[in-house]
């Protein structure tokens, strides 16, 4: 190595941000590996690098004892004292044994770990880059496809864009810039992985921030995004201004800013609701744009039970649910939609009948366990008598009982019967 060596060094340090002092301790420690690779030695070495000249030195270290036992690692003090009388029993001796023709091996090594460590440092460079864009929206290049996997490209790396994060039914061709969401950025043995998506529900809250000023102003506030990707999405938004209409913002003038991120997402229909802190309210906005008669808070099932006008509830229901489906996982409520015939059907003491109904079956049940026992209790105390062919007056009760636990389960059957008819 030399001075032109050592004048790279500082290049690469001002372009790739990679430290002088770390290439130069890294080359160091690899020049100990091919030292003892290729010369055979066993001694304790250190190597030496100049960092003005470049040369390079080659020293074998030694431990100072009274007697030598092994002589690769430890030297007498009588020889340490014709090297330096200064030297005592402890000391360390480093004695140079450079090859002659070290340098060019030297140069080789040297050579191999500079370029290792730029693209360790390249590496390192994108997936900082990259772990900031997380939840991120980007652009990139469709370049190839492999096992249905895309491999996009961003430049200086590739994402990945894998089956379950594309829009089913899309079509993608190889040239061609979309836009996708950063889900993951990790580390592997061969550099960063990049996971993106299109499917993802935070793709289609990043467009809306593009499209919509007030959002990126903070008037407009994306509250939740419910997803089913390439068919349909609902949207609740809520504004800080009284005097800004959140939906109106999003879905813009003659709805130019809703189509263009329809257009972004394969002509996928969204819905943009009004957030509400009130479940009721929240969920009437959610089942847009069915109408909705009423709404009635279940907290400790988590339900909403939704009254529609008839000719609304395969409207609110949406082509194989898709409708209730959405709002259901917009607002975080199981809801279950009922028309409104089937209300006002129900007769004004239904509660009652089923308030009755409830506790005649708990009757009847505590009755069953009752009559259980004492027909366990009977049974034991007759296990040691022969069996009469009179009828007892225990057979008289039993029987008395059988009756009447029949009668009840009749009533009991009769009434969940009303409550499946009603």
């Amino acid at each position: 190595m030399n001075v032109e060596f050592i004048q790279a060094l500082d290049d690469i340090e001002k372009e790739k941000g990679i430290s002088k002092e770390v290439l130069l301790e890294a080359i160091e420690t690899a020049l100990v590996s091919a030292y003892k690779k290729d010369f055979g030695s066993k001694d304790n070495v250190r190597i030496e690098i100049s960092a003005e000249a470049g040369e390079v030195k080659v020293y074998s270290r030694k431990e100072v004892v009274e007697e030598v036992e092994n002589e690769n690692s430890e030297i007498s003090l009588m020889e340490a004292e014709r090297i330096d009388s200064k030297y005592t029993i402890g000391d360390i001796v480093e004695i140079e044994e450079t090859p002659a023709n070290f340098g060019r091996i030297a140069a080789q090594t040297a050579k191999q770990v500079v370029m290792q460590r730029i693209r360790e440092a390249e590496r390192d460079v994108i997936f900082d880059q990259y772990k900031e864009k997380e939840d991120e929206l980007i652009t990139g290049t469709i370049q190839r496809f492999h096992n249905d996997n895309i491999l996009i490209d961003m430049g200086k790396t590739e994402a990945l864009l894998p089956p379950s994060e594309q829009i089913a039914g899309e079509r993608y061709e190889i040239g061609e810039r979309i836009k996708l969401y950063v889900v993951e950025v990790s580390t592997t043995n061969k550099g960063p992985r990049i996971l993106v998506s299109r499917t993802h529900p935070g793709l289609l809250k990043r467009l809306f921030e593009i499209e919509v000023p007030e959002i990126f102003q903070g008037l407009v506030e994306i509250k939740a995004v419910a997803r089913e990707a390439g068919q349909r999405s609902k949207m609740a938004v809520s504004s800080s201004d009284s005097q800004v209409d959140p939906v109106g913002a999003c879905v813009g003038p003659k709805g130019m800013r809703v189509q263009a991120v329809v257009n972004q997402l394969n002509n996928e229909k969204i819905d943009i609701v009004k957030w509400d802190d009130d479940p009721e309210v929240f969920v009437g906005n959610a089942l847009n744009p069915a109408e909705v008669i009423s709404v009635d808070i279940n907290k400790s099932d988590k339900i909403a039970e939704v009254v529609v006008p008839d000719f609304q509830l395969s409207l609110a229901i949406g082509k194989e649910g898709q409708n209730a489906r959405l709002a259901a996982k917009l607002t975080g409520w199981k809801v279950d939609i009922k028309k409104e015939s089937e209300i006002k059907a129900e007769p004004e003491n239904i509660e009652e009948i089923k308030d009755n109904a409830s506790e005649l079956k708990a009757n009847l049940e505590k009755f069953e366990k009752e009559a259980e026992t004492d027909e366990n209790d009977s049974e034991k105390a007759e296990a040691d008598k022969e069996i009469s062919e009179d009828v007892s007056p225990d057979d008289d009760v039993e029987e008395a009982n059988e009756d009447l636990i029949e009668e009840m389960s009749d009533e009991v059957e009769e009434l969940e019967k009303n409550n499946e008819e009603l």
